[in-house]
């Protein structure tokens, strides 16, 4: 797939929540390999359409396409195995879990043996068992959280759930990875190891990467392009440069940034 075919097409989308239209007609594309962000107001729909595009909700109208094929009101675990990884806005670890069985369960996406074969405890669940685990330290090891895999991702600080978080869609092995506002409750230095953090991954994965981030000098500087709702519509679309200048979005954000 080249770099001009979009890996993802968001065509029309609509969610009405009874009266309240969330998010409105909006279109977009995202390419292969790109850093999107998707920056808004509080209430501009922002983690609806993310929970559209992942099956958490259907839409209302509009259609959704990934790698050419069509995924609109797909089950969420259909499109997760399909190549598309999340974050959330609200962070959901089993947090009576450890950091390690976190990240294995992720990968049970993918496993090739079959429940009987690993209620039997079979040869081949058992080689299951010992690749998602050695996965599943590689991940945390990435992230910084090798040291800690046998804790409980109950008892972790919120940046080091942030990342472990992360490590969990990871295990999906995504062609795409949304992440919602991976910056929330950082300080200045942590955004700016986060952003260094997220290009790696990008380049090491070769991940295509959509964000939610309310940190805009944060987007500017990391996203080769964005795309800024309000009221659950697009208003802008394009590079940085041209999206700072907009004065739509300045308008948007006119008393926030």
């Amino acid at each position: 797939m080249s770099n001009d075919h979009p890996l993802l097409s968001i065509r029309s989308i609509t969610r009405r929540f009874g009266g309240l239209v969330a998010v409105d007609g909006v279109s977009f594309d995202v390419r292969p390999g790109e850093i999107f962000g998707l920056i808004g107001p509080n209430g501009a729909g922002k983690t609806t359409l993310f929970n559209v595009i992942t099956g958490l909700i259907p839409p209302s109208s509009g259609e959704l396409t990934f790698a050419d094929v069509a995924i609109t009101r797909r089950a969420p675990f259909r499109i997760a195995r399909r190549g598309i990884g999340r974050t959330f806005q609200n962070i959901r670890l089993f947090s009576d879990l450890s950091a390690l069985e976190n990240v294995q369960i992720a990968q049970h996406i993918h496993e090739r043996s079959s429940t009987l074969a690993q209620v039997l405890g079979l040869p081949s669940a058992r080689r299951d068992d010992r690749r998602t685990r050695a996965r599943a330290m590689e991940l945390l090891e990435l992230v910084g959280l090798a040291g800690r895999a046998s804790e409980i991702a109950g008892n972790f600080a919120y940046g080091d759930q942030r990342r472990l978080e992360i490590a969990r869609a990871l295990a999906l092995e995504p062609q795409l990875l949304l992440l919602d506002e991976p910056a929330a409750g950082m300080n200045s230095s942590e955004k700016h190891e986060l952003s260094a953090f997220i290009r790696q991954l990008r380049d090491q994965f070769d991940l295509t990467v959509l964000l939610i981030e309310h940190h805009v000098p944060l987007v500017m500087g990391l996203c080769d392009r964005i795309a800024v709702l309000e009221f659950g519509k697009l208003i802008a679309l394009g590079d940085p440069a041209s999206v700072r200048n907009d004065p739509a979005v300045i308008q948007a954000y006119l008393g926030d940034e």
